[in-house]
């Protein structure tokens, strides 16, 4: 006899009984870690005929859906089921919210409309609406948002905090603003959860302002700010924001160090980042992959290449990231013979394979050898060993390789051969190999393409100016300059960054405001003089 999960109405100490009563249930719920723990277990409950006991395959299927679980599995048992229950539903539909698949908890939630007796219910909803975030497909999301209100259930906290996450993942701000102001009461992940969306959207001084308005904060809502600050590249803030952090004695998380070590090595604050690196070591944080793939990136970016291969070489776990910025380190800091090394190391490996970043790392070390021949033969063996597919950053690295070596006609036609559409950077790349060889044809069509595609950008009318100076060309040089004049264009002044004392200066070209610039233009003087 088969027994339907539908109408069972049994109470939570029943529920607990029979599983102690159960052997195996028992050691499900207790010993049981793993897939292969959890297979000889389910054997032994179809042996007995128990995995047809509603409650039983409620349990296998929870733990088939838990991080330890597999999906796949999860499928099978799930699809076994003559009559799922409320929790088999909630289960399945939130193990692949917390999937790579996440698309599946949506089709598996409309059909649950469609086919079962069974209807969501408040435990439902977040775990769909998560699915929707993490697609960013709020413009659907909405229709489900529409249901939640026509069920009265808009004021429960846990499914209003996921809706607010829904549009603000997405991008929906003016709608996640509707359901932050509308809110009945709030928790701090109400407030988390509208920090970080804004902050993700570029709107990082407004997260500030709601971060000063929370009457209490978590140590989610201090990491929120500072990986928005370099989310949106404000890394100054980012490292004072972290300052103000440890005076009021929150303790950051690996998150947190992982951004604040980001923001050292796009300002080249190599101090700050060699006190983030032993503020880890002497907190015992756990020196995961991510961990190490930042402070290997922190050091490359300041220079210190030979204290990011230290750290490299001693990591106790590598994963594919912590190989591709090495690679990307050594590339950047003129060791392209190791870097090229490197990548052989890393295709004979047993644990790991080239990536599409390890490719460009590759490609770049062989654009700044000037190795044409090395940099197609990488480029041929991603595309046809490998099967990735190039994006345009392996295609400028190639134009890239070929313009320096003086293959432009070759490099023009690589461009126009792409199955992708070239933008302008990769055009104003091969602009800028035309200086060096004179080529003033090739120079002129990829300065159009520059135009076309953005005839705001200053780079085409100056770089076009440099080719026709350095074939001397000096009063066709002066009207690009000239043009960008009477267009209203404005060249975007070079800036440097130099750390003094543990703190980072920022000057621009022709610049006075620096606290010190009066200072500083004094010393000029006198050494100019």
């Amino acid at each position: 006899m088969v027994l339907c999960s539908c109408p069972v109405n049994a109470t939570q100490t029943s529920i607990s009984k029979f599983i102690t009563d159960q052997p195996y249930l028992s050691m499900l719920e207790k010993s049981c870690t793993n897939m292969k723990d959890l297979k000889k277990i389910h054997t032994q409950l179809i042996k007995t005929g128990l995995a047809q006991d509603p409650i039983a395959a409620s349990r296998v299927l929870a733990f088939c859906t838990s991080q330890a679980g597999d999906m796949s599995y999860a499928c099978l048992v799930f699809a076994h089921l003559p009559c799922p229950n409320l929790f088999a539903w909630n289960s399945i539909i939130r193990g692949f919210c917390q999937s790579s698949t996440p698309q599946y908890a949506i089709s598996l939630f409309n059909h649950m409309l469609l086919t079962s007796q069974i209807q969501p219910q408040s435990l439902t909803y977040p775990s769909v609406f998560k699915a929707y975030a993490q697609l960013g497909l709020a413009t659907e999301g909405v229709q489900l948002h529409a249901r939640v209100i026509k069920f009265g259930l808009q004021n429960d906290q846990f499914i209003r905090n996921t809706i607010l996450h829904m549009y603000a993942n997405s991008g929906f701000l003016s709608e996640a603003k509707r359901v932050f102001n509308g809110a009945v009461e709030f928790d701090v992940i109400t407030w988390n959860t509208m920090i970080m969306g804004l902050a993700k959207n570029g709107k990082v001084d407004e997260s500030r302002r709601i971060f000063d308005h929370m009457p209490s904060r978590t140590e989610v809502s201090w990491n929120s700010m500072i990986s928005g600050y370099v989310r949106n590249g404000r890394f100054i803030e980012a490292l004072e924001f972290f300052g103000v952090m440890q005076q009021e004695k929150i303790k950051p998380t690996e998150f947190t160090m992982v951004s604040l070590l980001n923001a050292c090595g796009c300002l080249g604050a190599i101090r700050q980042g060699k006190w983030i690196h032993e503020y880890l070591v002497i907190q015992n944080f756990e020196l995961n992959p991510i961990v190490v793939t930042a402070i290997v990136d922190m050091y490359s970016k300041c220079g210190y290449i030979d204290k990011a291969l230290q750290v490299f070489n001693s990591a106790p776990k590598k994963a594919l990231s912590c190989w591709n910025s090495m690679i990307f380190g050594l590339a950047m800091n003129g060791h392209d013979n190791e870097a090229i090394q490197l990548i052989s190391t890393l295709k004979s490996s047993s644990s790991f394979k080239p990536d599409a970043v390890s490719f460009i790392g590759a490609l770049t070390a062989c654009k700044h050898l000037g190795l044409v021949d090395r940099a197609k033969d990488y480029f041929l063996l991603m595309t046809e060993t490998y099967k990735i597919k190039p994006s345009i950053k392996h295609y400028s690295c190639m134009v890239d390789a070929l313009g320096q070596a003086g293959l432009l006609e070759e490099a023009e036609e690589l461009i126009q051969s792409m199955p992708i559409v070239p933008d302008a950077v990769i055009w104003g790349s091969l602009l800028s190999s035309c200086r060096k060889y004179g080529h003033i044809e090739i120079a002129n069509r990829a300065a159009k393409h520059v135009n076309e595609m953005d005839p705001k950008e200053s780079s085409s009318p100056v770089l076009m100016s440099n080719v026709y100076a350095a074939s001397g060309h000096y009063a066709k040089a002066l009207r690009q300059r000239l043009s960008l004049k009477e267009n209203n264009i404005e060249k975007e002044p070079g800036c440097s960054l130099i750390e003094v004392d543990g703190n980072v200066h920022e000057f621009v070209a022709s610049g006075r405001l620096h606290p010190r610039a009066k200072d500083i233009y004094h010393i000029l003087d006198i050494l100019e003089f």
